[in-house]
């Protein structure tokens, strides 16, 4: 019996062109950083190496944890406190990354269904953000982060998408068996890793993200009509 359904949300939930999202976020965050006397190159590269550090966590820190070491790393043990003003960024200029986003009209009344079912909703995008940034990314899809009884960040995750280690903490975390959850979402390889652990898996194919050229076959896939239609077919009581 299925009890549990765990979204991706950039590209799933919430339509984005993924080249113009980075290329306004990087720009917002040199933005708010410059006036504190950071190089631009230097701090795009380093915020890279911070997100390359958490996908190869080991789980011995949290993703928050990591990133900061890596950013001390480059520019000194005191920069930590500069934190507040990564806080001032999301506060901010984040805002503008909604410009690469676009909005489906579908998401909304599909979540709501599935919520009076009873069913446990879990956002398992990609834990690089913080909360802040997540919640708003939440909102852009036009839904409601109180809904949802986990959304992952960079704060309270010790993984990242591809390793099946995120999905088996999720798991942990709720004490659930792999075949209770279906995991939703458009990246063949970061989404659709998660059947190795026994989840059923759907791969949207509206904004597909196939970086390895994988074959994609072997899953239930299409647009988010047919997710209604994979829903209908394997909860008992949704409705097309």
């Amino acid at each position: 019996m299925i009890t549990t359904i765990l979204f991706d949300l950039d590209g799933t939930l919430l339509p984005m062109d993924e080249e113009a999202f980075i290329k306004t976020y990087m720009a917002g965050l040199v933005k708010t950083m410059t006036p504190y006397g950071y190089e631009p190159q230097k701090l795009i590269n380093t915020v890279w190496a911070g997100m390359k550090a958490m996908v190869q966590n080991d789980g011995s820190k949290t993703n928050e944890q990591v990133f900061w070491d890596v950013y001390a790393q480059a520019y000194g043990e005191d920069k930590r406190s500069d934190v507040d003003i990564f806080a001032e960024f999301y506060k901010s200029n984040f805002a503008l990354a909604k410009n690469a986003c676009g909005f489906n009209a579908k998401v909304p009344p599909m979540m709501a269904k599935l919520q009076r079912l009873g069913l446990r909703i879990i956002i398992a995008t990609n834990p690089f953000f913080p909360q802040t940034a997540t919640n708003q990314r939440i909102n852009w899809a036009g839904l409601n982060p109180d809904d949802f009884a986990l959304y992952t960040t960079y704060e309270n995750s010790r993984h990242c998408k591809p390793n099946v280690a995120y999905y088996q903490d999720i798991l942990q975390q709720f004490n659930l068996h792999p075949s209770e959850c279906i995991m939703v979402g458009n990246d063949a390889l970061e989404d659709m890793v998660a059947q190795k652990l026994g989840l059923k898996v759907f791969l949207l194919t509206d904004q597909l993200i196939n970086k390895h050229n994988l074959p994609t076959d072997g899953y239930p896939q299409g647009d988010i009509d047919n997710l209604e239609g994979f829903f209908a077919e394997h909860l008992k009581g949704y409705k097309v």
